[in-house]
């Protein structure tokens, strides 16, 4: 596995600069963003798309520094009822997979989308609970009429151009557990699987090294972000996990993002990186920092030291001593 980084957190850096950052820190991969919610400022989709030689340029920064690009992002909500945003968020996706795949870039990760609850309805709306009964009948509307049929165009859109889609499991959307990402890849097609991040995981009580099974048995981990939680007990008494106070409310909220190794311990994270490599996944470990009280540089520096001490480098060995 190689160690990489999310490159939204040096949106303040130049292309140039922030690839100098991450090479400096000792990584392998870049996963940068082409627009949407982590904008495109280390990517200019158009320009790339129209232009090959300003992509050979781009492509040359990357390969003098020793790096790679482990996937483009793009997170938006396709399937809103916000018509401009999810148009927006719609034709950036195509888009970045046809850059991606005219750069050799296996994965494009971004959500799943969630609808609204009707055909008129106004802004997205996310079911999590099955009773009262009308909650259910949302739901299995949003994935018939909605979820299924975009993801079955996309997702075959995406195979034609041998490029993979990583949907972060990530609450708000449709697509937000093992079980979510099965069932949508199950009615469309094995283009579609997860951009694995165990920070959202955590929150919803789910056991990471036991999604890395069940989604890596299936080939459906096409990427993996480096994330952590850090689950205030207390405060979990009082507003619950679907806590809906802003993530700056530090001292109060139920749970918040933290840096690799500040919510879980490195035995856990260690226990990820085994599930991974036990299950064949082989690829990236992309961090990604949203740590409210540790400034970018801290975060970052945090996350690089705590994963280069449980990353799983090399192949391995034969079994010498049996």
């Amino acid at each position: 596995m190689k160690l990489g980084v999310f490159t939204v957190l040096f949106n303040d850096h130049s292309f140039e600069e922030m690839l100098d950052k991450v090479k400096a820190a000792g990584l392998h991969a870049v996963e940068i963003g082409t627009g949407c919610y982590p904008g495109n400022n280390h990517c200019k989709l158009d320009e790339l798309l129209e232009n090959e030689e300003k992509r050979n340029v781009y492509v040359k920064e990357i390969q003098e520094r020793n790096l790679t690009i482990s996937a483009f992002s793009c997170h938006g909500n396709p399937i809103s009822p916000e018509v401009e945003f999810a148009n927006n968020s719609h034709e950036t996706l195509l888009k970045t997979i046809q850059l991606a795949s005219l750069m050799n870039v296996p994965v494009v990760n971004c959500f799943s989308g969630t609808a609204g609850d009707h055909e008129g309805a106004k802004y997205p709306n996310w079911p999590v609970t099955p009773w009262p009964n009308e909650y259910g009948d949302v739901l299995k509307w949003q994935w018939e009429e909605k979820l299924i049929p975009y993801w079955k165009e996309v997702g075959q859109f995406a195979k034609d151009h041998n490029v993979k889609i990583g949907l972060e499991l990530h609450g708000g959307f449709l697509v937000h557990t093992p079980y979510t990402l099965l069932k949508l890849r199950e009615a469309t097609c094995d283009a579609i699987g997860a951009n694995l991040d165990p920070s959202h995981l955590w929150w919803q009580g789910i056991d990471p090294v036991a999604a890395i099974k069940i989604l890596a048995k299936e080939n459906a981990i096409h990427h993996f972000h480096a994330k952590d939680t850090y689950i205030d007990q207390e405060n979990v008494n009082m507003y619950g996990l679907t806590d809906m106070q802003p993530y700056g409310e530090v001292q109060t909220r139920a749970w918040s993002f933290r840096s690799v190794g500040c919510g879980h311990s490195l035995k856990e994270w260690s226990d990820m990186m085994s599930a991974l490599r036990t299950y064949g996944y082989d690829y990236v470990v992309s961090i990604e920092h949203e740590d409210p009280i540790m400034s970018i540089e801290e975060g970052f520096k945090r996350a690089v030291t705590n994963l280069q001490s449980v990353l799983i480098e090399e192949t391995p060995s034969q079994m010498w001593w049996v």
